[in-house]
């Protein structure tokens, strides 16, 4: 009898949705060996924050009593598929949004600590027996690394797995991303929200052949169109003359497929093309967006960005689709301009193009809202010179924004300047370019009214690494290129290994030797992070010369890039292009044969000057 049962149960499939609580709490997932690998890049863990952040929002009003947040509705992440094998759960698809949930947990958990007890997080991410946790996705690989993230303490995964270094970029993607005002008083609520009422449905098989059964199933049958097939589709079938439909279904075929060849380039994930479309919509026709208050309605940004294809068919009256020639034109004329322009900023969001420098610094923030005010004020009768002009203030604007916010502690996630830039995005829409740089540069005065010259004390902490690295990267790229140099910028931010550059401290963490200007740790602490004692270096200098007192230092920094070079006598001998920029620029820099907190202050305010006329700063 007990072998029928078990042949019977092998034959049975349970599905059944379940709470974030409910399926993680006190559950322990298990992984084969052979697709260990969390794969997910910043593109899918934003969208994921985004979708949560911005569903939560719509029920959230501040006052409400937290018992209120059962009533609030409910979202849905998916599937996942479980194959029941000596009564262990093993994960057949589904790792890499239990996985980045996770991490979202863990993140929260870490924010939710300053509010109050954590008891309720903690079971959804591990349990403990005899002291030690066992992770409720059980990785053997990833226990340190999940065990040093829990603790809010930094790992470094630039010699480790694939799977590690992905697990490490994304829980630095939520804590750069998670929206500022959920990190207050909504916080607890938006706990609650995600733990009770997000829920996943798990399918359940009890043997490995039906599991995989059913996951080829989900995945290979039954396929539903894509929004670009069902927008192409639309777009085709009102188009009479067939030579016409076939010219512009040839084109789109051929654009589409030159836009997917760029997905492991850029690694925007499957749907680079619709992200092509959804920009262009955006930038040309977008009139409206929900507003941030509980029950708004999703308006055109939103809807655009969701189910673009049913949107163009609601509104072509508005955006001109009224005859076969216009649906035609709409293909061959504007889907044609745009996209080309979209596969163009793509590649240079990839790589450093001249002309385009722009955007890849841009992109390299994780800001996918540049793409939507690049193209805003292009049109197909635009010059190639004309684009070329509009894409570069475009860009520049955006670069200098972002740095203005990072250099004053502010968020650039998606969630948080959205609605900035959607009114950035409708005020430039088509202008001509002299326009365009005048509207652009009173929204730096008016909008955003904060520079560099705001925070005197701008400094390295947890959650700005990446940012700090990438500021000391240009302000370095431009004394040595205005000095002559060739540009080391792409070097600076991605060598990897031996070739890999990292934050060095002039001051070595040595309280010791600092008495006579610091009494408290606290106070040495927050100076030694400011930006005018950082420098950029290789990693095996900061290896074997980090903790040597700046004396001992000095002679050593003569061999590495020109900033660090600047406090050396050396720099200045035998060196007319430096010197050149130095007297060009009014920018006062010298040697220090020492350096004391006057020394730090100095170099604090010339690095602050040196932002200020640097490419960051030029409009």
């Amino acid at each position: 009898m007990p072998e029928q049962n078990e042949q019977q149960q092998a034959k049975e499939i349970h599905g059944q949705s379940k709470s974030v609580r409910i399926l993680l709490g006190g559950v322990k997932y298990s992984i084969d060996y052979y697709q260990r690998e969390y794969k997910w890049e910043e593109k899918q863990i934003t969208e994921l924050i985004d979708d949560l952040t911005n569903k939560f929002r719509q029920y959230y009003e501040q006052g409400d009593e937290r018992r209120a947040v059962r009533g609030y509705g409910h979202y849905f992440l998916g599937s996942i598929i479980i194959s029941k094998r000596n009564n262990a759960n093993f994960i057949i698809d589904g790792q890499q949004r239990l996985t980045s949930l996770t991490l979202l947990l863990i993140y929260l958990r870490n924010l939710y600590q300053v509010h109050g007890n954590t008891a309720h997080i903690d079971p959804l991410i591990f349990s403990e027996q005899f002291g030690e946790r066992d992770f409720n996705i059980q990785v053997d690989e990833r226990r340190e690394c999940m065990e040093i993230l829990y603790e809010g303490r930094e790992y470094d995964a630039s010699l480790k797995s694939e799977s590690l270094q992905n697990i490490v970029a994304r829980y630095d993607d939520i804590s750069e991303n998670f929206p500022e005002n959920l990190k207050g008083d909504a916080l607890p609520y938006f706990i609650d929200w995600l733990i009770e009422n997000v829920h996943l449905v798990e399918i359940t098989a009890y043997s490995d052949e039906d599991a995989y059964t059913i996951f080829e199933t989900m995945n290979d049958r039954g396929l539903s169109l894509s929004p670009t097939e069902m927008l192409k589709g639309y777009l085709l079938a009102n188009i009479a003359d067939e030579p016409t439909r076939n010219n512009a279904n040839n084109l789109w075929k051929e654009r589409v497929r030159e836009l997917r060849d760029l997905r492991d380039l850029v690694e925007q994930g499957k749907e680079i093309d619709g992200d092509a479309i959804k920009a262009w919509l955006r930038s040309q026709y977008a009139n409206s967006i929900r507003e941030r208050k509980r029950g708004a309605k999703p308006e055109d940004f939103d809807l655009i960005g969701t189910a673009f294809h049913r949107w163009v068919r609601d509104n072509r009256e508005t955006i001109g689709l009224n005859g076969a020639s216009t649906y035609a034109q709409f293909i061959t004329l504007d889907f044609d301009f745009y996209s080309k322009q979209y596969l163009k900023l793509i590649k240079a969001s990839a790589k450093l193009t001249p002309g385009l420098e722009y955007v890849f610094y841009n992109a390299q923030h994780g800001f996918t809202l540049q793409y939507q005010l690049l193209v805003a004020p292009l049109t197909p009768a635009d010059s190639e010179q004309e684009v070329d002009l509009k894409l570069n203030l475009v860009g520049m604007y955006v670069d200098i924004l972002l740095n203005r916010r990072i250099w004053n502690y502010h968020s650039i996630s998606y969630s948080t300047m959205q609605y900035a830039m959607f009114n950035v995005m409708c005020d430039i829409r088509r202008k001509k370019s002299k326009e365009l740089a005048k509207t652009l540069l009173e929204k730096l005065g008016k909008d955003d009214p904060e520079t560099f010259a705001s925070n005197e004390r701008f400094a390295l902490h947890q959650m700005n690494r990446k940012y700090m690295q990438r500021i000391l990267a240009r302000l370095t790229d431009y004394v040595e290129t205005e000095s002559g140099m060739p540009s080391r910028y792409v070097e600076y931010t991605t060598g990897k290994g031996q070739k890999k550059y990292e934050i060095e401290h002039i001051w070595a963490d040595r309280l010791e030797r600092h008495r006579d200007e610091f009494q408290h740790p606290t106070d040495f602490a927050e100076y030694r992070n400011r930006v005018g004692d950082l420098l950029l270096l290789p990693k095996s200098f900061n290896s074997s010369y980090g903790d040597l007192p700046y004396k001992d230092k000095l002679p050593h920094y003569n061999s590495h890039n020109l900033l660090a070079r600047s406090l050396n006598k050396q720099a200045y001998d035998h060196n007319p292009g430096y010197k050149r920029f130095i007297e060009r620029s009014g920018l006062e820099f010298r040697e220090h044969s020492e350096f004391k907190k006057a020394d730090l202050d100095e170099h604090q305010a010339y690095t602050s000057n040196l932002q200020s006329d640097s490419g960051i700063q030029r409009a």
